[in-house]
């Protein structure tokens, strides 16, 4: 009895170590950090979250006395964008390496619970020696983490350089310099748009996830570029408004291509994107009726709207301080049909967009200032020609001035 109890107490080093290193399998880490945004609008802007993510001025609005409704000015003072998130690796499966994470941030869905805890990313990852499959909740394949615009404002660029999150399996490949990347995603936060609203039933009643395909080449840390193409499907309705069931869909194209190349001094970014019906990565264009095969039961075909947009971003790469600009331009190319109906999307009334915003950030540990000037210039139409393109141009401009603090942790 005494040798088994000696042997019980040699043994329980060796089996509380053995214990350690299974619990060590599995770690947590916490991050986020706290940023308050100060903002001042030389005129009223289409945006979301009570300006925040601002997207473009109204456009020119004249009362009885010819004054510019729109010209009015505005300021906020937010902290929506403050962020939290936990990050997870776990044991190894199917021998793959597993993590996952969660994140989230108080932006919500809609100006009515603004403040109010939202999903950003939650999403499992399974890491084999070349090859990942990520599935949950993630970047769209169009935003492109290792080259987006470093704007101190949230919108990263838009309506100019799409954005947002989307529900996906994700299945990326490793060959040297190159990665192949394969995506299947649906609709939730950022979703089409269409004649119920902006919603993603559209995409669900197509019974066809968006199909991604890119290709990204990195010999080095230095210089990434690659290029990209997807195909998204819609039903804008599954019943007429005379009351008969349909099952017409709209399908479009998308493509991007960019690069990015980091020096010891500076990094520059720049991107060009061909779009079909995109609005529900925020950038302009939509669908439009081009066709009524009856109209008695309501009956109708579809045709996107085309949108192509370009952007470069510049900036040096200081430890302490460091300046940048972003510029970029957008332009509605129309439908390939005649337009006969009605149009849906997002700024369909606008035919090209510019914007300029130069930046200058104090970092110094967890801490960070900056500061960001950007201006907008929208062309508004008020006629369109048989494309969808508006005509007879008026340009509307806003100008912001950003104040933003960070502190990690």
């Amino acid at each position: 009895m005494k040798k088994i109890i000696l042997l019980l107490i040699l043994a329980f080093p060796i089996i509380a170590l053995a214990q350690e290193k299974k619990e060590k399998k599995t770690s947590t880490k916490f991050y986020g950090f706290v940023k308050n945004d100060f903002f001042v609008d030389s005129r009223q802007t289409v945006s979301a979250r009570e300006g925040h993510f601002l997207l473009f001025p109204k456009p020119i609005s004249e009362d009885a006395d010819g004054n510019d409704i729109n010209s009015h000015s505005s300021f906020n003072f937010l902290s929506i964008q403050t962020r939290v998130g936990v990050a997870i690796s776990g044991p190894d499966v199917l021998g793959a390496k597993t993590s996952a994470k969660v994140e989230g941030d108080f932006f919500a869905q809609a100006n009515d619970n603004i403040n109010l805890l939202r999903l950003r990313h939650a999403y499992i990852k399974l890491n084999w020696e070349n090859t990942e499959l990520l599935m949950g909740q993630y970047w769209i394949p169009m935003f492109i983490t290792d080259a987006y615009p470093g704007t101190v404002s949230f919108n990263t660029g838009s309506p100019i350089q799409p954005f947002g999150r989307s529900p996906q399996i994700r299945l990326t490949h490793k060959m040297g310099g190159l990665k192949l990347i394969a995506v299947a995603s649906s609709e939730r936060d950022y979703a089409s748009r269409g004649i119920a609203g902006t919603t993603g039933e559209y995409l669900r009643n197509s019974m066809m996830p968006e199909f991604n395909g890119q290709v990204h080449f990195s010999p080095s840390k230095a210089f990434v570029a690659g290029i990209g193409a997807a195909y998204k499907q819609i039903t804008p309705e599954i019943i007429t408004g005379q009351g008969y069931a349909t099952d017409q869909t709209v399908g479009g194209y998308n493509a991007i291509a960019f690069f990015k190349l980091k020096t010891t001094g500076i990094t520059i970014k720049m991107e060009g994107i061909y779009g079909q019906n995109i609005p529900d990565v925020l950038s302009i264009g939509g669908f439009a009726v081009t066709d009524s095969t009856d109209l008695i039961k309501g009956f109708v075909e579809y045709s996107p709207i085309s949108t192509m947009s370009a952007w470069t971003d510049i900036h040096t790469n200081g430890k302490t301080w460091q300046a940048g600009v972003f510029a970029g331009y957008t332009k509605n190319l129309g439908s390939e049909n005649d337009i006969v109906g009605p149009m849906y999307g997002l700024g369909t009334n606008i035919e090209s967009l510019y914007r300029v915003s130069p930046r200058l950030i104090y970092k110094n540990g967890p801490f960070k200032l900056a500061f960001e000037v950007g201006y907008t210039v929208a062309n508004y139409g008020s006629s369109y020609d048989i494309k969808g393109v508006p005509t007879n141009l008026t340009a509307a401009d806003n100008t912001r001035f950003l104040l933003a603090t960070y502190y990690s942790f």
